[in-house]
């Protein structure tokens, strides 16, 4: 197949690597194939349901390259699941009586569209696949090519999602800064709640980057400033079982003889108990066009946070999110290497005509590959018997 336009769009929620992958992108094209027209659909299916684009001319092409040192999407982000027809017609996306998938199909064919990158998590990518069968069943061949960005590091059977390595970093450093607020209060109890729906690996991964900054820092007990009133207490994730009343006993033990507790919470931590008392009391639970449950209108690290409040005695509570912080920033070096190797081999397989999803595929010998779309899911738990968290727990006494 001869391509002669591709289109990029990047979906769903941020991660430190959308704009380094669109950028990558639009380089390894002019690079390999410079003749290849590149369009981008601006809020990703929205924008493609819309017809709102952009083409990517000479200026934007010779200057991609400033795309790796920045975060966010500079082509937009939204969430639109194309087989939601209530939705998309609820959004005025489409008509009344008109199919998504159908509309979306028109569009790529009207614009001549040969390839489609999309960026993003498991929804983006198994949207696309549903899109690229359409088509398929309907005479038109797409190849669709698609890289996985997210922060919770949870699709299947992908080693190492684009972006994680980055939020990691990121929320250790913006729990550095909110745990500093220990002694703002005497009995301070700190709630640092890290994104993460049905995966605790972002969790695990930034106690483990806060803890080896911690492990660099210099302390002065003798007024005051001590290593284990800045450290991690708990870290509670998905995968664990939580015995609340045996943790909230441990911690109180902590609170009495530190002063404070730090607990690092994944937000999908609980969440299904805590949904089930908030429609138990009446109160509706808001989803997104996908079904899944809005976190930031639930608030676990509130509900966590009265749990724990009166058990431990704490006279001053503080809970912060570093989702909102970490996912929007620029991406690391690691994951600039990681985002490099993907974006090569993506347009490759592009130009061959080979459909997937570009990852380490953890069920063929960690292969980087153009894994195939059937194969893709979300919500991939994280190993919480790795000797690298097991040893955490450990160090900071959680059982």
């Amino acid at each position: 197949m001869t391509v002669r336009r591709v289109a990029l769009l990047t979906a769903g929620g941020f991660a430190p690597c959308l704009s380094s992958a669109v950028g990558g992108l639009i380089e390894r094209y002019t690079e390999i194939a410079p003749e290849v027209e590149i369009i981008a659909y601006q809020y990703g299916y929205h924008g493609l349901l819309t017809g709102n684009k952009i083409v990517i001319d000479d200026e934007v092409r010779r200057n991609a390259g400033v795309l790796h040192r920045f975060g966010g999407s500079p082509i937009g982000n939204s969430r639109v699941k194309l087989t939601n027809v209530e939705d998309c017609v609820k959004r005025g996306l489409v008509n009344e009586g008109e199919n998504p998938l159908t509309v979306a199909a028109e569009r790529l064919k009207t614009d001549g569209v040969d390839v489609l990158h999309t960026i993003g998590g498991d929804d983006t990518n198994t949207t696309a696949a549903d899109l690229a069968a359409y088509l398929k069943d309907n005479n038109y061949d797409l190849t669709v090519v698609g890289l996985p960005k997210t922060i919770d590091n949870d699709v299947v059977p992908i080693r190492q999602s684009l972006g994680a390595w980055t939020a990691a970093e990121e929320g250790a450093g913006f729990a550095a800064n909110v745990i500093g607020e220990h002694r703002s209060g005497p009995r301070m109890l700190i709630v640092h709640e890290v994104m993460g729906r049905h995966c605790g690996w972002l969790t695990a991964a930034t106690a483990l980057e806060y803890r080896k900054w911690l492990d660099t820092q210099e302390f002065l007990p003798g007024i005051g400033l001590t290593k284990e009133r800045w450290d991690i207490h708990a870290v509670f994730i998905p995968e664990l079982a939580l015995n609340i009343d045996a943790e909230a006993e441990r911690l109180k033990a902590v609170m009495d003889e530190v002063g404070n507790v730090n607990i690092f919470l994944s937000e999908g931590a609980g969440m299904h108990e805590i949904v089930e008392q908030l429609e138990a009391s009446g109160q509706t639970v808001e989803r997104d066009p996908f079904g899944h449950v809005k976190l930031d209108t639930v608030n676990p690290g509130q509900w966590f946070a009265k749990q724990f409040a009166d058990r431990l005695g704490a006279e001053k509570v503080m809970v912060q999110k570093s989702g909102y912080y970490s996912r929007a920033a620029a991406a690391n070096a690691e994951d600039l290497r990681l985002i490099k190797s993907m974006t090569d081999l993506a347009v490759e397989c592009a130009l061959r005509a080979e459909s997937g999803v570009i990852g380490h595929d953890e069920e063929n010998d960690n292969r980087l590959r153009a894994i195939e779309f059937p194969r893709i899911a979300g919500g991939k738990a994280f190993d919480a018997s790795q000797e690298w968290f097991t040893t955490l727990l450990e160090e900071i006494g959680q059982k």
